[in-house]
């Protein structure tokens, strides 16, 4: 496989703190400077603070506010506009896919069909610039 070049921050946002911080742990082995946000309220206040990653990792199942709200605020709001999204959920159907690619999300990645190294794998696909989105039926 090719090598990217690592960008050096990302936001990863989810409601479950065990995935956030195994995650955050994996991205950080890769080099990555990485920001964690306990759920969605958290992740906009650090946005409207004005952090700027290079990629956001976002769960979308999440209280207050789902990822997909987060995104179309994020893009409303032009929050972090050079920002590449990857969707993260166990939501999986065609129609949740569909849904983060049309709301602008560059990936979307089911948690059950992937480890984290393979979360990771699929967040620098992103990065080097192509789409990666799950496959679903």
């Amino acid at each position: 496989m090719e090598s990217y070049e690592i960008p050096k921050k990302i936001l990863i946002v989810d409601d479950d703190k065990f995935l956030l911080d195994m995650y955050t742990y994996k991205f950080k082995e890769k080099g990555f400077d990485v920001t964690q946000a306990f759920g969605s309220l958290e992740a906009y206040d650090k946005l409207k603070e004005g952090i700027t990653p290079d990629v956001m990792l976002l769960d979308v199942v999440m209280p207050a506010m789902d990822g997909f709200e987060l995104l179309a605020k994020i893009k409303s709001e032009k929050l972090a506009p050079n920002a590449k999204v990857v969707m993260l959920s166990n939501l999986g159907q065609p129609s949740d896919v569909e849904k983060g690619r049309s709301l602008g999300a560059k990936g979307y990645v089911v948690k059950a069909s992937a480890t984290p190294s393979e979360v990771v794998e699929k967040v620098l696909i992103v990065l080097g610039g192509e789409e990666s989105f799950a496959k679903v039926d």
